[in-house]
């Protein structure tokens, strides 16, 4: 079992490799660096062009894994790091086969830089791997910095459907086995468009604060049917928009957001609703997205 991070040279940043050192640390295993260079089309070309090719790939291999190193070496101490790459068309598919060849327990991304409102910007290669990994992915908020330690907590993001229910204990049996303190979390959106315009302001809050009352039975419920312990956290957060909602509890310096996806059975594994995407987009922690 390891932990796989991708990494390019140059490309994403250093919140993936920092993230993946957190994981690592918490899951007590190794860090696997993963590089994953373009490979060439199979059109006739002239050998000279194809050998140039391939030298600068493999120097892009080795000058990822360099940059790497280096950046991990300080925080690296006592974890056990591998580095491995290969050519592949699609970058995606290629981090998919490394996961698959080294056991690999968690696939970290690094957050592409975001220019607009959301904290977390997920790129194509992300997107894709997010439907369809086999593994749990983690993604690195910008400017993620892991402290000396693993995950400091745990919150699970609970919208009390079965299959939310089914990552809740998930998240309690990983929170007592790796000894992480845990919070369960449910999100109250009004949203824009919640109600008809004619229904007013007043009414739609008077809804929205009716939904968080449930949404705090149903969690309080977790606590009485044993699902979690009776020390756990539980919070309902409401808010106007997804960004307020994400930005008003208490983040800690090594947390770490689960939510969970819905099975789809084609030839994606899973389905990222709306809810979960959202979440991502706006957590200002690293964000683990659990297949279902």
């Amino acid at each position: 079992m390891t932990v796989v991070v991708g990494y390019r040279a140059s490309r994403v940043g250093l919140s993936g490799l920092y993230l993946a050192i957190g994981a690592a640390r918490t899951l007590q295993t190794s860090v696997t660096v993963a590089t994953v260079v373009p490979e060439p089309w199979p059109t006739p070309s002239f050998a000279r062009v194809d050998a140039e090719y391939e030298h600068w790939a493999q120097n892009l291999a080795e000058e990822s894994a360099r940059e790497a190193q280096r950046y991990l070496f300080p925080l690296a101490e006592g974890i056990e790091v591998h580095f491995t790459h290969r050519a592949h068309r699609s970058v995606a598919t290629g981090l998919v086969e490394i996961v698959d060849e080294v056991n690999g327990r968690i696939l970290v991304l690094g957050s592409l830089p975001s220019t607009g409102l959301a904290q977390i910007a997920v790129g194509s290669t992300a997107d894709w791997l997010l439907h369809a990994s086999r593994v749990p992915i983690a993604i690195s908020s910008p400017g993620f910095h892991v402290h000396s330690g693993g995950f400091r907590r745990l919150s699970c993001g609970y919208s009390t459907s079965e299959e939310s229910l089914a990552l809740v204990r998930r998240c309690a049996n990983a929170a007592e086995r790796y000894q992480v303190p845990l919070r369960v979390i449910t999100f109250a959106v009004r949203g824009r468009t919640m109600y008809p315009p004619e229904v007013g302001l007043d009414a739609e809050d008077s809804i929205l604060n009716a939904w968080a009352a449930q949404a705090m039975e149903s969690l309080q419920a977790l606590k009485d049917e044993g699902v979690v312990g009776p020390d756990v956290v539980v919070e309902v957060v409401t808010g106007h928009s997804w960004m307020e909602a994400l930005s008003k509890p208490e983040w800690i310096n090594g947390e770490i957001l689960a939510v969970g996806t819905s099975p789809r059975g084609d030839v994606r594994r899973v389905f990222l609703g709306t809810r979960s995407a959202k979440i991502i987009r706006h957590s200002p922690v690293p964000v683990l997205v659990v297949p279902g």
